[in-house]
């Protein structure tokens, strides 16, 4: 039997999502179940968004989780590189054999005749996609094309009629019509592949023999089953999980909740009891358990056992197996050791020192005024706004912008979050002052607390986040149609 491989491929443009680690987890799990290997990939070919900061947060978290992958960066492997930014002569190879069979073509279209076709396709009721304007242009026109140095991307070819079908280790038998696949982009205008050709030349040449991936990559897998078929390869094994939801079953995302392990961690769960509650997404111990350790989970796995319904990450479950980790595991010794450690490792209480020395005549004084960098949400009223010049609805504005805003940020420092949140009450045309108060009450739930500039600087994105959200909501919240428009005048403000 061929050894059983799976991988987990985040790409690091963001903070560490908690959906990455519910899916690696389960790659491991079953990869350690069948004596197989767990690869980890690094999938950053948006030169754009990708970040080598966004990187090593991904690489830590998933450490800190205690999720140690066989092969990847840092370990290395048989075969590397495990970056695709390193991987760029293979692609170039592997499209060239496309182009050279016919399965792929230059398009030369523009941006702007793109978005006229879908327009007119949208207002038809047609399925958006591809019209194959470039499909079936000569040798010399494209060589013609070439000579005036017109840009281009590179297309795959998709059947006209029939279905995909294949099978999936949850689902079984899926089917979904050709007519629903547009002509993927398979190399961008930029030379580096897109994620669907790298994923498919990647997962064959590393001998990934089973896809365990999210289900919104269900539509997908017949762009990468065609792909397989151009190359005459053997496709691997498909699982799509479960996605994790909200309470309110819509997917799990950072505007309703905290998403990003770094949070979880600041926040002071043990990596273990977040871990254990990831392998109770969707999945249960046969033996009903509900506490269990992640060797436990690889003994025991079973993938058949994952439910298909969707599973919902309640922070107040997550919060009931944290505790039980706290008071049930180790001894009071061993609850002094973590407490200090996340207290002096959490990378709060360095920077707040010298604010502090500033503001205390005796050592009493430090407890009250820094408790709110190491607490969940702040307590806070409409009330708590009371002393604001800004009214209600201002206030509420304002603090979605700072939040947008701050998302924004290419690097998270004092001087950054200053400086963007200066701009912003300056293109808003309101008082620095009248500005910064409702961030006061949001950030410390104080009216008057150390500098809120230094304060957001130290919690930093994911905390803050949660902070401005609940105030925002304090405040009467911000409806969808007035969300629109704000992200309209969002937008039009500039950077």
């Amino acid at each position: 039997m061929t050894q059983v491989r799976t991988r987990i491929a985040p790409s690091p443009t963001g903070d560490p999502h908690v959906g990455t680690a519910y899916i690696a987890l389960f790659n491991r799990c079953f990869a350690r179940q069948h004596g197989g290997k767990f690869i980890l990939r690094i999938e950053d070919t948006d030169q754009v968004r990708s970040t080598a900061q966004s990187e090593h947060d991904i690489l830590a978290s998933l450490q800190w989780l205690g999720l140690e992958w066989d092969e990847g960066p840092g370990i290395g492997g048989d075969f590397g590189p495990y970056r695709q930014s390193e991987r760029s002569d293979i692609y170039l190879e592997h499209i060239t054999t496309l182009l050279d069979s016919g399965h792929a073509f230059h398009c030369f279209c523009t941006a702007e005749r793109l978005d006229e076709v879908r327009k007119e396709q949208m207002a038809a009721k047609q399925q958006p996609g591809y019209d194959g304007h470039c499909a079936h242009l000569s040798k010399a026109d494209v060589e013609a094309k070439f000579a005036a140095k017109q840009d281009y991307v590179i297309r795959m070819r998709v059947p006209e009629s029939g279905n995909c079908e294949f099978n999936d280790m949850l689902r079984g038998e899926v089917s979904i019509a050709w007519s629903q696949i547009d002509m993927q982009v398979l190399m961008k205008s930029d030379g580096l592949p897109t994620y669907h050709f790298a994923n498919v030349v990647d997962d064959h040449l590393m001998e990934i023999s089973h896809v365990v991936r999210g289900e919104e990559w269900i539509n997908s897998v017949p762009k990468h089953v065609l792909l397989y078929q151009y190359f005459n390869w053997t496709p691997p094994a498909f699982c799509h999980m479960p996605l994790l939801r909200n309470p309110d079953k819509s997917k799990l995302s950072k505007r309703k909740n905290p998403t990003s392990i770094n949070y979880y961690r600041d926040m002071g769960y043990l990596p273990e009891a977040l871990l254990n509650y990831l392998g109770m997404m969707g999945w249960t111990m046969p033996n009903g358990d509900e506490v269990f350790t992640l060797a436990a989970m690889e003994a025991a796995f079973d993938i058949s056992r994952v439910s298909l319904g969707g599973p919902v990450f309640d922070t107040e479950k997550l919060d009931w197996l944290n505790g039980k980790y706290l008071r049930e595991s180790g001894s009071d010794a061993d609850f002094q050791a973590r407490l200090l450690a996340w207290a002096q490792n959490s990378g709060r209480l360095e920077p707040i020192i010298p604010l502090l020395r500033q503001r205390v005549e005796k050592l009493s004084d430090v407890a009250p005024l820094i408790s709110y960098f190491f607490s969940g949400p702040v307590s806070i009223t409409s009330e708590s706004f009371s002393h604001c010049k800004l009214a209600p609805v201002d206030a509420c504005r304002a603090l979605q912008f700072a939040l947008w805003r701050l998302e924004a940020l290419g690097a998270w420092n004092r001087d950054e979050v200053e400086s963007a949140l200066m701009k912003l009450a300056e293109v808003l045309d309101i008082k620095v002052r009248d500005f910064l108060a409702p961030l006061f009450v949001a950030i410390s739930g104080q009216p008057v607390s150390l500098s809120v500039i230094d304060s957001i600087a130290v919690i930093g994105l994911d905390l803050s986040r949660a902070r401005l959200r609940i105030a925002i909501e304090t405040l009467g919240g911000i409806s969808k149609k007035q969300a629109k428009n704000l992200e309209k005048e969002f937008t039009q403000l500039g950077h």
